[in-house]
């Protein structure tokens, strides 16, 4: 297999692991590539010979590698699927950030990773992708969204300016509801874990076919986070009364200053490819992360010592 190093390079953290992991591939003999970011860090920092930087960068590391490991948290992961595109090019994340949900390998694990992946001892998880255009209402011309599809979540958002969205949406054709909030998330199972989990959504295991809608700071305490089927068309018509705001697929806004946007959210055909370990258990990393059990762990700790 060939391995694309990818990266955070704002990221002080990375470089020395990095810089280990590619010695160490060329004492096994094993060929690699660097995202340009990457391998001028590395040369920056003189941590790996400007030689095998120049041989090994790469600008386009969908094609030239069968794996990507990418250094960094899950907001990098991020940035690394959107840098491969709709390819097929399966990531694994290295954790160098907080939590870790998508980035769940450690640094001190990746050479044992490498070599699960060299012994085929691995499976690829294909995770649901949303997508989004948007048009105008009437005459004009609708806003260019530079990005069009998310991994993790679609955010309507208020972009700091005073006043609620008004935002109307329409399921599979229906009316659904219209939400005077501050915000509206569109988030995908991946996604569960992120925006929408801290704006009160409720978790989905990877592999569920469905969609949530989790409003923000909503004006009515009625209404709650709702979960869709993965193929159900979603319209979604924004009025601000003037004030502008933001469409934001994973972290990356689409500013917007024109009223009467209507959005359109679908699932999206290509899939982005996560290389998860023969072993590895989402269960397991949900309930390290959020410390479930942790309590009560420690209650029964406390019940032996008591009980003796």
């Amino acid at each position: 297999m060939r391995y694309g190093i990818a990266g955070n390079p704002h990221k002080e953290q990375i470089w020395e692991p990095v810089a280990e992991l590619v010695s160490w591939l060329m004492r096994q003999d094993l060929p690699f590539c660097l995202h340009q970011d990457v391998a001028e860090g590395l040369r920056e920092r003189e941590l790996v010979g400007e030689a095998v930087c120049s041989e090994n960068a790469t600008g386009n590391l969908a094609a030239a590698s069968d794996v990507v490991l990418s250094y960094g948290g899950d907001g990098t992961l991020l940035r690394t699927a959107h840098a491969l595109g709709d390819g097929e090019t399966p990531i694994a994340g290295v954790n160098i950030g907080r939590l870790g949900f998508l980035a769940d390998l450690d640094t001190d694990g990746v050479e044992e990773a490498v070599q699960q992946f060299e012994d085929g001892a691995y499976h690829v998880e294909e995770r649901l992708v949303l997508q989004a255009e948007a048009r105008l209402h009437g005459d004009g011309d609708a806003p260019d969204l530079s990005a069009r599809w998310a991994l993790n979540e679609f955010v309507v958002d208020r972009s700091g300016a005073t006043g609620l969205l008004e935002i109307e949406v329409r399921a599979g054709g229906a009316p659904l509801n219209t939400y005077w909030a501050d915000g509206l998330i569109f988030a995908t199972p991946t996604g569960s874990t992120a925006y929408s989990l801290s704006a009160g959504g409720p978790l989905l295991a990877p592999g569920t076919e469905a969609v949530i809608l989790t409003p923000i700071a909503p004006h009515t305490l009625t209404v709650r986070p709702i979960v869709l089927p993965a193929d159900t068309a979603i319209e979604v018509r924004v009025r601000s009364g003037g004030q502008p705001y933001v469409f934001a697929a994973d972290g990356r806004n689409n500013p917007i200053e024109t009223d009467g946007v209507i959005f359109s959210v679908e699932r999206a055909a290509h899939t982005v490819n996560l290389a998860k370990l023969d072993g590895q258990s989402y269960f397991k990393t949900l309930r390290s992360k959020l410390m479930w059990g942790a309590q009560g762990a420690r209650e029964r700790g406390r019940a032996g010592a008591w009980g003796g």
